[in-house]
C-alpha cells in the first residue's frame, strides 16, 4: 500500500511538470487554434447553415430562434464549467477553462469579416469540405496543447464518468445528435453536409496532432531471426530491438524483433520479409513518433 500511495505521488507529480511545461507556446497555439476554428465557424459553418457540432453547432440553430450565436456559446460554456468543477474536478477542469471562454470571444471578434469573404458561386460541398478541413486544422493545434473548448467535450467526459458508455461513443452520439438537430432549421441535404465536415474535422484534428506518419514499426516473429535481424539493419536508418516473448498458444519461448524503418522504405521490408521467411509473422503500423537513445 505503501509503495502504490508513492508511485501515485511520482506519476501525478510528472504530470504536474507536464503540464507546466512551454506554457506560453501552448497558449499561443491556443489562441491561434481558436481564431481558426471561429473564423471556420462564422465563414464557412454559420453562413451557410451547416450544423456540424459541439455547442457552436447548436449556437446556429440557435440563432434561427432569435439567440445570438456569440452569446449563447459563451453561456454554455460557462453553465457546463460550473457543472464540469463540480463533476469532474478543478483538474479536468482547468484545461477547459481558457478555451471556454477564448472561443466566443474570436467567434465575436471574427463575425465582422462574414461580408468580406463570400462564395456566392461555390458549391455547398466545396464549403463543407474547406471549412472542415480548417476546423480540424484549428482542433489539432488546440488539442495538441493539452486543452479544449470545453462544451460537448465536457458533457461528453461527464456522461463517461458515470455511466459504462465509453467517451469515443458518447462523442459520436452527441456529436450526431446536434447535426441532426440541423433538421429545424435546414433539410436532410445540408444535415448530410454536416456528417460530412464532422468526419473530416475527426481525420485532420488526428493529422496535426498525430502529424503524418515518416516510420513504420514492424513487430516480427520468425524462425530466420538472425537474418531478418540483418536485413532490418541492413535498411538506411532502420533499426531493431529483440524481445523475448512467448507464444500465446503454444506457450513457447520465441524472439519477438520490433524494427523501425522509414515510410518509403515500407514496400521494400515487407517483401523481403516474406523472401527471407515464407512463413514469416508480421504486423506492420505507423510510427508517428521514434525516440531513440543517445549512441555512448
Amino acid at each position: 500500500m505503501f509503495f502504490k500511495k508513492l508511485r501515485r505521488k511520482r506519476i501525478e507529480k510528472i504530470l504536474e511538470n507536464v503540464e507546466k511545461k512551454n506554457l506560453v507556446k501552448r497558449y499561443f497555439l491556443l489562441a491561434l487554434g481558436c481564431f481558426i476554428v471561429a473564423l471556420a465557424f462564422n465563414v464557412f459553418f454559420k453562413q451557410y447553415g451547416i450544423v456540424c457540432f459541439g455547442v457552436s453547432g447548436l449556437s446556429i440553430v440557435a440563432e434561427h430562434f432569435g439567440i445570438p450565436s456569440v452569446l449563447f456559446i459563451l453561456i454554455f460554456n460557462i453553465l457546463l464549467l460550473i457543472l464540469s468543477y463540480f463533476t469532474l474536478g478543478w483538474k479536468k477542469t482547468r484545461n477547459a477553462l481558457v478555451g471556454s471562454l477564448m472561443f466566443p470571444v474570436f467567434v465575436a471578434l471574427t463575425e465582422p469579416l462574414v461580408p468580406y469573404i463570400q462564395f456566392a458561386d461555390v458549391e455547398l460541398l466545396v464549403i463543407a469540405i474547406f471549412g472542415g478541413v480548417l476546423s480540424g486544422l484549428g482542433y489539432g493545434l488546440i488539442f495538441k496543447t493539452n486543452f479544449n473548448t470545453g462544451g460537448t467535450d465536457i458533457l461528453c467526459e461527464i456522461v463517461a464518468k458515470y455511466t459504462k458508455v465509453s467517451l469515443g461513443k458518447a462523442m459520436w452520439v452527441s456529436d450526431g445528435i446536434v447535426v441532426l438537430s440541423g433538421l429545424l432549421v435546414s433539410s436532410w441535404e445540408v444535415v448530410l453536409y454536416g456528417f460530412l465536415v464532422l468526419y473530416i474535422i475527426s481525420f485532420m484534428t488526428d493529422r496535426v496532432v498525430l502529424g503524418i506518419s515518416q516510420s513504420k514499426a514492424f513487430y516480427i516473429v520468425t524462425k530466420n531471426e538472425e537474418e531478418v535481424r540483418s536485413f532490418l539493419l541492413s535498411i538506411t536508418d532502420g533499426g531493431v530491438t529483440l524481445v523475448n516473448a512467448r507464444g500465446g498458444y503454444t506457450n513457447a519461448k520465441e524472439t519477438l524483433l520490433l524494427g523501425v524503418v522509414p515510410t518509403r522504405q515500407y514496400f521494400i521490408v515487407k517483401e523481403g520479409l516474406k523472401e527471407l521467411d515464407p512463413n514469416i509473422f508480421f504486423l506492420a503500423c505507423d510510427a508517428y513518433e521514434v525516440s531513440s537513445r543517445s549512441k555512448e
